[in-house]
């Protein structure tokens, strides 16, 4: 497997996307990875972790421009030898089997959607999130922000997508579908979302129907179809509560020397609850839609978050997602939903 990574992506410089290369590269020995950056910069930081470039598994496509997290997408035009542009156009040439773009957002997905193009039947791309819930399965939120504005037709492919997603990458068997609404009653919502209801309804999918925020948690569902403006206050509000949960608790244990005593003996416990709340577990969020495999990572990744999302980007590519996403659209009716 070839996957190619954004190394300039990152809050906090090209350092902890090398690192976390070097992890992958450890634990996967069947892969080969293409680092996109500025060459300069990457090539310092992988000789201090002990990585040749050119050595059968590793290489540098070097790119003099980066899009930086407060630049626009316009910003495209204008830095077309970006790293998200070349890294785009690794898979797109067909050197790279999958790409895992970290930092800005919009230009990631901008870039994606216009140099790789849409799968067939596709007509919006849309973030695919796992987020943590009380099961332990986590719960895939599509759309976590490509597309703020949708048609029904929209939010019904969504649903089929993000199932396929669970399904073949999550190893979720049957993934039930909801529609995230303020109530669970059939009816309940606008004109968009009831009319979304009746096409995922028809849709080859197991919908659940309606489904409210707290769901999402509690693991009611499998997966939960949104539009991008909701998906992403959820993904911002639920990476805030977790930091903030953290900080309560920081500041509970360290109240007296008898709770502090209580936060040594339970560390263990503390372990676990942070790795599952924790983002880095999943690493990136599939962009589905695009022809072509691109994992959408966070800017401020750690080591283990880079090495998730290349492990995503390797899973997604070998299961074939976007040929299971055009057989199953294919299956519904072209014209339903109405045009874009």
């Amino acid at each position: 497997m070839r996957l190619a990574i954004d190394a300039m992506g990152n809050d906090r410089g090209c350092a902890p996307i090398v690192e976390g290369v070097a992890e992958y590269l450890s634990a996967d020995p069947d892969s080969t990875l293409i680092l996109v950056g500025n060459a300069e910069r990457i090539r310092p930081e992988l000789a201090r972790v002990g990585l040749q470039e050119r050595s059968g598994r590793l290489e540098i496509v070097h790119a003099s421009q980066v899009m930086e997290m407060d630049d626009k997408v316009a910003g495209l035009r204008e830095k077309k030898d970006s790293s998200i542009m070349r890294l785009v156009l690794e898979a797109k040439e067909g050197r790279a089997d999958a790409v895992v773009a970290l930092g800005n957002t919009a230009a990631a997905v901008a870039a994606a959607t216009i140099g790789l193009g849409l799968v067939p039947g596709v007509r919006r791309a849309g973030i695919a999130a796992p987020l943590p819930t009380r099961t332990g399965q986590p719960c895939v939120v599509i759309d976590m922000g490509a597309n703020t504005a949708v048609k029904a037709r929209h939010l019904r492919d969504y649903g089929v997508m993000a199932s396929i997603y669970a399904a073949k990458v999550l190893h979720v068997r049957e993934p039930r579908v909801g529609l995230l609404n303020v109530g669970e009653e059939r009816g309940k919502g606008n004109a968009l979302l009831r009319e979304a209801f009746e096409l995922l309804e028809q849709a080859p999918l197991r919908f659940v129907g309606n489904v409210e925020g707290g769901d999402i948690y509690a693991g009611t569902c499998d997966v939960v179809v949104c539009d991008g403006f909701i998906g992403n206050v959820v993904l911002k509000v639920s990476e805030e509560l977790a930091a903030t949960v953290a900080h309560w608790m920081k500041e509970a244990f360290r109240s007296s020397w008898l709770t502090q005593a209580g936060a040594l003996l339970a560390r263990g416990a503390f372990r676990i609850l942070k790795k599952k709340i924790s983002y880095d577990q999943y690493g990136g969020a599939p962009l589905l839609g695009v022809n072509g495999i691109c994992i959408i990572g966070h800017g401020r990744s750690n080591p283990f978050a880079v090495r998730s999302a290349l492990r995503v980007a390797r899973e997604s590519a070998a299961a074939g997602i976007n040929r299971l996403i055009r057989d199953d659209l294919g299956k519904v009716a072209p014209d339903a939903g109405g045009d874009d």
